[in-house]
């Protein structure tokens, strides 16, 4: 086999606010034609600086490279290159696939033009070619009616299909290496089993190499054949991805290897009184109205669901994107307009006034996928975490409000001093901790738990399922998890609701969803999870 990219001695640093920061250190690996190689690690190891490095992407004023550092392709010192060779290897030589596509492409440019647009700088090819290859790029990548696909914008596309566009994007040029960052993060189990699988074919039918870079070591032994595991900017091990897993020899390879939420639920006392009733939940969207405002397509997002939640228990609930998972949650919250009714602690909250309801509204809290999101970057950790307490107990002084949010950052392992930081200065696991604690402080009743672990790196997911198990307990917490990690799903979980185009498709407890499924939808998003 030939060699195509050899990185040899790879150091970078940044210039961050006249600070020097060593991002790698050292690196040096090589990659021969055909071959895949995963770049593992946890947030902040250096695996996407290492990536950006071989195509020249790290913003040149706040980048410098070691003096020693060498990368090659193909013969081409790409470190010592000029913008036009540079510019004649991205995107035809090498092609990246990014983690968020939606950030990656133009929201004001239809997608047959941005598809189109790299074969107009690489190659000289008339409309008509460059349009007739791109749609038999976009068919061979799984989309669907590409004539009407091609005219469209990227918030008309699921993120699934997004993905399938980047993919078809960065092989318009039948790149010899494509470097995939992240590419299944957010996804689906089922949409990351058939990314992988379409990058594995395609790999097969053009012979490109490929780098793939993920913090999820069970995906890289799947779709990998050799792994090098970097831990702050290092590579801490390397080797043929079945010998790294049989006998890992470093104790961060270990700790990945085994970062999978473990055990079970303790299960339900008998008796647990019921917390939460919804019958006939359902929530339409209009789609589409006539010249006169009058609503003429309708789309049902959640169809005829009844759910019942103990106190102390957690159901969760699985399904793809689009599913309805999330409709359900907010309608359960009363975050958006619905049908049906939802009794929580013996009282029809449809039926409660304004007033009525801000009783309830401290008794019922979201925890959701985005921390940072929901978090102001104006305001304090202690100001984020004591809001609610301002709303709710206004009787509290400030001292005493403090004390309670001391407590809670305490509780949720963030420590008292953090309490005068602010959110930008937290890691995306500490982020998600200050949105559980200002959830908990208030001491609910049942927490809304939507895709709260999802943007995490799987050894901080252990440790934030650790302590929703703890404040569970301690607390008497009710959960509904919503997520489309089943692992995180089955170690939580009391009883599990399968959800699909809006509607329960299977119920039951985790123990027979996940050992007896009865539905064919079931049993594949079981089968496509690898780390089950």
């Amino acid at each position: 086999m030939n060699t195509l990219l050899t990185v040899e001695n790879l150091k970078v640093n940044f210039d961050v606010n006249g600070q020097d920061i060593a991002a790698v250190r050292g690196v040096s690996f090589s990659l021969n034609r055909g071959e895949t190689l995963a770049l593992v690690g946890e947030s902040g190891s250096g695996k996407s600086v290492t990536a950006m490095s071989i195509v020249r992407l790290l913003p040149p004023a706040q980048t410098r490279y070691g003096a020693e550092s060498r990368i090659q392709f193909e013969g081409v010192e790409v470190l010592a290159s000029d913008e036009e060779t540079l510019r004649r290897l991205r995107g035809n030589r090498i092609g990246m696939i990014f983690q968020e596509p939606m950030t990656s492409l133009n929201p004001f440019m239809r997608i047959g033009a941005q598809l189109t647009e790299a074969l107009h700088v690489h190659q000289t090819l008339s409309k008509a070619e460059a349009e007739a290859r791109a749609k038999a790029l976009l068919e061979r990548v799984g989309l669907n009616e590409v004539d009407r696909r091609f005219r469209q914008y990227p918030h008309q596309f699921s993120g699934g299909q997004l993905q399938r566009i980047m993919i078809a994007m960065a092989l318009m040029n039948e790149p010899d290496l494509l470097i995939a960052d992240e590419p299944t993060t957010a996804l689906d189990v089922t949409i990351q089993a058939e990314i992988l699988d379409l990058l594995h074919d395609l790999q097969r039918q053009l012979g490109m190499a490929i780098i793939f870079i993920t913090h999820d070591l069970s995906l890289a032994e799947h779709y990998a054949e050799k792994v090098c595991v970097m831990r702050q900017g290092e590579i801490v091990e390397r080797g043929p991805i079945a010998d790294v897993f049989a006998a890992p020899q470093h104790d961060y390879t270990r700790e990945l290897i085994n970062a999978t939420p473990r055990g079970l639920k303790e299960p339900l006392p008998a008796g647990a009184p019921l917390l939460l009733a919804a019958e006939h939940i359902g929530v339409e969207y209009i789609t589409a109205r006539s010249f006169f405002g009058r609503p003429t397509k309708r789309f049902a997002a959640v169809r005829d669901i009844d759910l019942r939640l103990h106190s102390g228990q957690t159901i969760g609930i699985v399904g793809e994107s689009g599913s309805g998972k999330s409709t359900l949650g907010k309608a359960l919250l009363g975050m958006v307009p619905h049908t049906g009714t939802v009794c929580f602690q013996g009282e029809v909250l449809e039926r409660l006034t304004p007033a009525e309801r801000k009783r309830h509204k401290a008794q019922m809290q979201g925890v959701f996928q985005d921390p940072f999101g929901s978090l102001s970057p104006r305001l304090t950790i202690g100001e984020i975490v004591g809001e609610g307490l301002r709303v709710h107990q206004p009787q509290l002084s400030r001292a005493e409000r403090q004390a309670k949010v001391a407590a809670i950052l305490e509780e949720v392992a963030l420590g008292a001093d953090t309490i005068n930081r602010y959110p930008h200065e937290f890691s995306g696991g500490q982020r998600q901790r200050i949105a559980i604690a200002r959830a908990v402080i208030l001491e609910p009743k049942f927490i809304l738990l939507d895709e709260p672990t999802s943007a995490l790196d799987r050894s901080i997911q252990v440790k934030v399922v650790e302590l929703l198990r703890n404040l569970q307990q301690k607390y008497g917490l009710s959960y509904i998890f919503i997520s489309h990690d089943l692992a995180v799903v089955r170690a939580m979980s009391d009883e599990v609701l399968v959800m699909q185009a809006g509607a329960v498709v299977e119920r039951g407890s985790t123990d027979a969803i996940f050992n007896r499924p009865q539905t064919d939808y079931t049993r594949r998003l079981i089968e496509s999870a690898f780390d089950l």
